[in-house]
């Protein structure tokens, strides 16, 4: 069934335009003044339905199907006068060949400690730029998270995912139902990511204060950093945020 688009006030249809059909979770991205979802664009003979896509602002990281007339195109199709073209978000959940690791940018720090405190592989750096977090996620295979849509058309990047939500709580919840990685909660360091090992008490022993090795006998301990964890040290806050984590994933 061939779509149909509005007619624009002229009533005029140029030989040179092709017109896009945004998926509703993607008029975001437009800027307000066309956050429609019927889109013109104007053919110029050499630009892709990607780059009419990105140009409009989408991610491509964002886009999944693409259909012309009922058929799949990918995004090096060249539009033709006259197509119509429906722009899908891309599926939830994402799927990928491998369990997902994260790499997040300078500006979601929060993000990566409640990753971190889920068990999942969340790498992060409060100094690093653009070109070294697309060359740490090529070479670590990590998705690359951000709220910087330039970042995510970098042509060099091998997969990015854009970021919804402003609060970490939303943000979690919008990682979570899009790439669904297994949770494991409490066995990761928040600091840093490395994972934790028990340890016994003696071990430790030196490192805590008096109370805590009075009243707590299990303890965890990052192979990376050294840091220690105890069970007693998880605040009624974190185990919100685990509980809501399971309930999303559930």
């Amino acid at each position: 069934m061939k779509l149909r688009y509005p007619v624009y006030q002229n009533g005029h249809v140029s030989e040179r335009d092709a017109r896009l059909l945004i998926a509703a979770e993607l008029t975001m991205f437009l800027p307000v003044s066309r956050r429609q979802e019927w889109q013109r664009v104007t053919l110029d003979g050499t630009s892709t339905l990607g780059h009419h896509v990105e140009s409009l602002g989408i991610p491509l990281t964002e886009v999944g199907p693409m259909v012309a007339d009922g058929r799949g195109v990918p995004p090096s199709y060249q539009l033709v006068a006259g197509d119509v073209v429906e722009v899908h978000p891309v599926p939830r959940p994402q799927p990928l060949p491998e369990e997902p690791r994260f790499l997040l940018d300078v500006h979601l720090g929060t993000l990566a400690r409640r990753l971190r405190l889920l068990g999942i592989d969340a790498a992060y750096h409060n100094d690093m730029d653009d070109p070294s977090l697309v060359v740490q996620a090529n070479e670590e295979h990590r998705v690359l998270l951000t709220q910087d849509r330039g970042l995510l058309r970098r042509r060099a990047l091998w997969l990015g995912a854009y970021v919804r939500g402003s609060r970490p709580a939303d943000q979690l919840r919008d990682l979570l139902e899009r790439f669904t990685p297994p949770l494991r909660p409490w066995t990761r360091c928040t600091a840093c990511n490395g994972e934790l090992r028990p340890v016994p008490k003696q071990e430790v022993a030196s490192l805590l204060e008096a109370g805590t090795e009075r009243n707590y006998d299990a303890y965890g301990r990052c192979g990376e950093c050294g840091q220690v964890y105890w069970r007693g040290a998880h605040s009624d806050h974190l185990e919100e945020i685990v509980r809501s984590a399971r309930a999303w994933t559930a």
